[in-house]
């Protein structure tokens, strides 16, 4: 089995780790894989779906046509963002496989802190549910944002779950393409819980799904 690390970068340019991503992939070794935990300074980044249509008033945010999978989204300070770099071969893991493992560990991650998190059919991510049921989803809102590409069964990319964000950036495109989606931040459906305390969470429960037992 592939050895597994995990590493955190801090607030990190979002181009310079895309790159870094291509460029592990693309030499990687076969006995290593990474799970990167960063923040970015505020972007918009659109995947190979997007369209540019859903980038309503970005202002002075930077915008980049990126090569992960989905629509429209935002990064920025007070997020956790994941970027698992995994042989999914190696793994024994499919890409649906792969999709779900992500999904259930954030979810699984928001339960240990009393939040419950589910899916939406066919809107990769997680979701939380708002104070009223209007709106997209009926009133759901999103707390994670999953994106991810697959080169020769390797993974980058990733998932963005939002702690404490500013959530008025989302307000200047539609989220994943939907129009008036509403976003949500761990910070406040839980406000006594840490930073650090999630993302020590979620990699346990990356390590369950992604290495451990759960595929």
């Amino acid at each position: 089995m592939n050895q597994l690390v995990f590493r955190h970068l801090g607030l990190v340019d979002y181009l310079e780790t895309w790159q870094k991503m291509k460029n592990f992939v693309q030499d990687r070794t076969a006995d290593l894989d990474e799970i990167w935990f960063c923040e970015h300074p505020s972007v918009f980044t659109v995947g190979r779906q997007g369209s540019p249509s859903h980038l309503l008033n970005p202002q002075d945010v930077p915008v980049v046509h990126t090569d992960r999978g989905g629509e429209v989204t935002y990064h920025g300070p007070g997020q956790i963002v994941v970027y698992p770099l995994i042989h999914l071969r190696k793994r024994g893991l499919l890409p649906k496989a792969y999709l779900e493992a992500l999904e259930s560990a954030v979810i699984d991650t928001l339960k240990e802190i009393g939040i419950i998190g589910f899916l939406v059919s066919g809107a990769p991510g997680v979701y939380v549910q708002g104070p009223d049921c209007s709106g997209p989803f009926n009133g759901a809102k999103k707390i994670c944002s999953i994106g991810i590409r697959i080169s020769n069964d390797c993974t980058y990319h990733g998932l963005s779950l939002n702690f404490d964000a500013d959530l008025s950036f989302f307000e200047r495109i539609n989220p994943c393409g939907y129009k008036g989606l509403k976003t949500a931040n761990i910070k406040s459906l839980n406000s006594a819980c840490s930073k650090q305390e999630i993302i020590k969470i979620l990699e346990r429960k990356l390590s369950e799904y992604l290495i451990e037992k759960k595929h």
